[in-house]
């Protein structure tokens, strides 16, 4: 993703915080407890028949995480560290004991990643992206739950029907799913989502990490 769209989709991300999925105050009691310094991201599960959904939506967790102020363990070299051992299928990934991986990474935590929707559907009048993504963070010594969460974005939040009538949506609905297409739409909206999910400025999102200057002064345990 160019500088360009990640600034765009940032910016999309705190214009359009308030369609996080999961609204109900969070307990970070736990969270805190644990105080984790590192991150662990497993390889996402793939509930959608786009084959792409994992790497666009790996792509863009490790942004907001690193922004929060935790380290995260690059997840190129941690995917082929698993494939080096024989596993390369995210639901076996997601079943190895959390004790386990913090042998192999020494992580503080594990983010658990599950992909619910992802793609552009089509009508005849209108087209739609739409990226659906939950996670859970364990602690890798524990397996204490210590987050949880569900975010969403789409890419008709941005539209604005300028009216014409039937024929101007048939031409607008044409030229949408062309460049919704062309462009790859669906990293652009993952990214949004994710920073949703993740980002401690979402509500409901992670806290923030110690490389934060914000570290520990946000988001009272309910």
């Amino acid at each position: 993703m160019s500088t360009l769209k990640l600034s765009v989709a940032l910016l999309l991300t705190l214009l359009l915080a308030g369609c996080a999925t999961n609204q109900t105050p969070m307990d970070y009691s736990a969270f805190k407890q644990s105080n984790p310094k590192s991150i662990l991201v497993l390889p996402p599960t793939n509930h959608t028949s786009e084959v792409i959904a994992p790497y666009g939506v790996l792509a863009n967790v490790t942004v907001p995480l690193a922004e929060a102020g935790y380290y995260v363990f690059p997840v190129v070299l941690v995917n082929e560290t698993f494939k080096n051992n024989g596993l390369t299928v995210a639901e076996d990934i997601h079943a190895v004991a959390p004790k386990k991986l913090n042998e192999i990474f020494g992580a503080d935590a594990v983010l658990y990643i599950d992909i619910e929707e992802y793609g552009t559907s089509y009508t005849v009048l209108s087209s739609d992206t739409v990226v659906v993504v939950k996670a859970r963070l364990t602690d890798s010594k524990t397996n204490a739950l210590l987050w949880e969460g569900k975010a969403s974005a789409s890419s008709s939040e941005q539209n604005n029907n300028s009216g014409g009538g039937i024929v101007g949506m048939l031409v607008e609905a044409a030229v949408t799913q062309i460049m919704e297409t062309a462009l790859d739409t669906g990293f652009d909206i993952a990214a949004i989502a994710t920073n949703r999910l993740l980002s401690p400025q979402a509500p409901n999102g992670l806290l923030y990490g110690p490389r934060s200057p914000h570290h520990g002064k946000e988001k009272p345990a309910k």
